[in-house]
């Protein structure tokens, strides 16, 4: 289980990262763009992953990790259920997220 105020914590002790309001939600994010968001009153996280990681998170367990409905699972964002997950894992694929976006904002002659 992770609480609120550890999700915080930890989505904020990445380099760079900001907490900003996304509508009703808290956004965390990386030179403007998004990473996550915190969804209080459902207790769930979404988190932006590449296809990949959301492919290996959601094979974990789809009651802790699943695609949002729509396009925007189809693209990535995914929910997790943050009374089920478990930290260790919650902190991998926060940090998957948070590396994916850092990864697609650096100038394209850093990239790999």
């Amino acid at each position: 289980m992770v609480s609120i105020d550890s999700f915080r914590k930890l989505a904020l002790s990445f380099p760079d990262a900001e907490e900003q309001p996304h509508f009703h939600l808290r956004s965390f994010r990386l030179k403007k763009k998004i990473f996550a968001t915190l969804w209080e009153k459902e207790n769930r996280a979404m988190l932006k992953l590449s296809l990949n990681d959301q492919s290996v998170f959601c094979l974990y367990d789809t009651k802790v990790f699943f695609p949002v409905p729509g396009a925007w699972g189809k693209q990535g964002a995914t929910f997790v259920d943050l009374g089920k997950v478990k930290m260790a894992m919650f902190k991998d694929a926060l940090t998957c997220a948070y590396n994916f976006l850092k990864e697609k904002s650096a100038p394209k002659s850093k990239r790999k």
